[in-house]
């Protein structure tokens, strides 16, 4: 379970994963319950790819951000199964480090990465809504495909220092995490070095990016609300309003949970570790469960695709 590093100090070279503390009695219906929300959020994001890949009419540039939402989404659910269903069917509590470091990356990858395409689909709306007949000029594939790789790049060279944060560390406190996966703030309390620096890193970035992205979505739907009250037919303003209600869900279902879970862990300190569990989860699986119930409902031509698919 541990390596000696030097005569006073040693490292957990193996971590163990947490159950929800409280509810042993019931993990049976909570490893049905997430095995049933893995299942249903995999076939809805897998459905959606599908669609639009095989439907040229929705190769547009609103259904292509949706096709990067639900590949970033599926990527959390791959990322996290192993580890959460693991844990609860099988008992299977036990990660290395370097796995735990890894799983922290690729979360974090993401978890940046899906910011990144929230402010794009912001962006496309307001660029449908404000300018529509320059929409299809503005948005051309090649512009969404570098918007696209500039997302993925900046997440990147985010995360690139996490890992030489996190193995420089000697966790010589106890070895059990507090999820059913592995989380960055979770393993710096575990740390007994001084975690002051990746702390604050974690948090200045996350501030830096997230909190800015969701800043400039705040701008993009002021700025849409600003055109579409110039609308003069009221029907015409609803319809407008009513392409934005999707997106605005996404970005509610993401970052709410998130950074309340930030704030949390980081300024409150008395708060009940149950609360912190529960908004991890809430955090990591209800958007890649809603995000395509949400879309699949308010888009009509995406609704239209998808029942056609099944009722073949």
């Amino acid at each position: 379970m541990m390596s000696d590093v030097n005569d006073t100090s040693f490292t957990h070279t193996v971590f163990l994963l947490a159950m929800i503390p409280g509810l042993e009695d019931a993990h049976l219906w909570i490893s049905i319950s997430f095995s049933l929300i893995y299942a249903i959020a995999i076939v809805g994001n897998s459905v959606i790819l599908f669609i639009i890949k095989t439907d040229r009419s929705l190769h547009e540039p609103m259904y292509i951000f949706l096709s990067m939402l639900a590949t970033t989404d599926l990527g959390f659910l791959i990322a996290t199964m192993p580890t959460t269903l693991g844990i609860y069917f099988f008992n299977f509590r036990q990660i290395s480090l370097h796995s735990c470091i890894f799983q922290v990356n690729f979360v974090a990858f993401l978890l940046y990465t899906e910011s990144a395409v929230l402010l794009l689909m912001a962006f496309d709306r307001f660029i449908a809504i404000s300018n529509p007949l320059r929409y299809a000029s503005i948005l051309t594939l090649p512009r969404i495909a570098k918007l696209g790789l500039v997302s993925v790049l900046r997440a990147l060279a985010i995360i690139v220092p996490v890992p030489l944060f996190l193995r420089q560390f000697q966790y010589c406190r106890a070895n059990v995490l507090s999820h059913s996966y592995c989380r960055m703030e979770d393993m710096l309390k575990l740390a007994c070095s001084d975690i002051r620096p990746s702390s604050m890193y974690g948090l200045i970035i996350k501030t830096l990016t997230m909190g800015m992205d969701l800043l400039l979505i705040f701008i993009s739907y002021v700025m849409i609300l600003k055109t579409v009250l110039s609308i003069a037919s009221q029907a015409e303003c609803l319809r407008a309003l009513n392409t934005c209600v999707s997106h605005l869900c996404a970005v509610l279902l993401f970052y709410v949970p998130e950074f309340s879970l930030s704030v949390i862990t980081r300024f409150v300190k008395d708060t009940s570790p149950l609360l912190r569990i529960l908004l991890s989860y809430v955090s990591l699986l209800v958007p890649p469960l809603m995000n395509p119930i949400v879309y699949s409902v308010k888009s009509k031509p995406l609704r239209a695709r998808i029942m056609k698919v099944f009722i073949k």
